[in-house]
């Protein structure tokens, strides 16, 4: 895809949308919406802050990239970074839940991830990114492995970001109306 720069437009395009989606729902709903970021290095901010108008509902992001700063800025717990390492589910959880406690976001998303082309494993290969949010209804998860080059890790990634921040916003103005 780094070849082809109107594959790369198009890409952008389609996260500009899905941005201006999820404005237009937040505002809708009156929802407040944070970030916390280790992989895609703050580029769920900017999409989301490329918006106009995203000041009624962005309150704030955390570019948390070492362990120290998931501790110290957000309070990912050293026991929990010890024994998951900062790219798992369970990191990705205290992020974002860390993340909505210190801003008081209504939604907060955290994006943690392995973009490459080095720093993969066996068990945690280049690719492998885990995004959650953390709303009034709990902490939703998910497990994604690209296989694209950096740029396109980071990409996808913040895609991921911004749909589950979609769906979570969608499940709170559900579960606000009620059943049907």
């Amino acid at each position: 895809m780094a070849d082809d720069p109107l594959a790369d437009r198009s890409e952008l395009a389609g996260l500009a949308d899905l941005a201006a989606r999820l404005g237009q729902r937040c505002v809708a709903l009156g929802l407040h919406i944070a970030t916390v970021e280790s992989c895609t290095g703050g580029l769920v901010g900017h999409l989301v802050t490329e918006v106009p108008g995203s000041s009624a509902y962005f309150v704030g992001g955390f570019v948390t990239y070492s362990d120290e700063l998931k501790r110290e800025t957000v309070g990912v717990p050293h026991d929990v970074l010890a024994a998951h390492g900062a790219v798992s589910a369970q990191v990705a959880m205290a992020m974002a839940t860390g993340g909505r406690a210190r801003t008081g976001a209504d939604l907060a998303v955290s994006v943690t991830g392995i973009a490459g082309p080095a720093g993969g494993s066996p068990s945690k290969p280049v690719g492998l990114t885990y995004v959650a949010v953390a709303d009034a209804l709990g902490v939703a998860v998910r497990r994604h492995l690209w296989t694209g080059d950096r740029s396109e890790n980071k990409r996808q990634s913040a895609a991921a970001a911004l749909e589950l921040l979609l769906e979570r916003v969608d499940a709170a103005a559900a579960s606000v109306a009620g059943p049907g």
